[in-house]
């Protein structure tokens, strides 16, 4: 994959709704072959309707979130911070009491194994 140099205004990015089982989150994506980059925000009171098992690049732009694996343990991330996972390795969710704003990055590159 190619990507040549590129700025990104990204009050130009279409912004799409996507409800969670409780609140909503608003999706800007970039889609190119084999790699998604997404500022992601979720409203208060935001909880995914489903366990994630992609892989992703998280970071925190602004406010805080819990990412919340469905073996229990939870991790609250805050402006600043990060967290990566490859695909497969976890069932993760995301929940937001007041609000925050992400930037996330996926694709082929966090596969565990490649389909041949």
């Amino acid at each position: 994959m190619h990507i040549p140099f590129q700025s990104i205004d990204w009050s130009l990015i279409e912004r799409t709704i996507h409800p969670g089982e409780t609140g909503t989150s608003f999706w800007q994506t970039l889609q190119y072959n084999g790699l998604r980059i997404r500022l992601v925000e979720y409203s208060a009171n935001y909880k995914a309707d489903h366990w994630c098992e992609k892989g992703h690049i998280v970071y925190c732009l602004e406010g805080e979130f819990e990412s919340e694996l469905k073996t229990g343990e939870k991790y609250t991330l805050r402006k600043g911070m990060t967290y990566v996972v490859s695909d497969e390795l976890s069932s993760h969710r995301s929940l937001s009491k007041n609000g925050v704003k992400l930037l996330i990055v996926d694709g082929d590159f966090l596969k565990t194994h490649s389909s041949h």
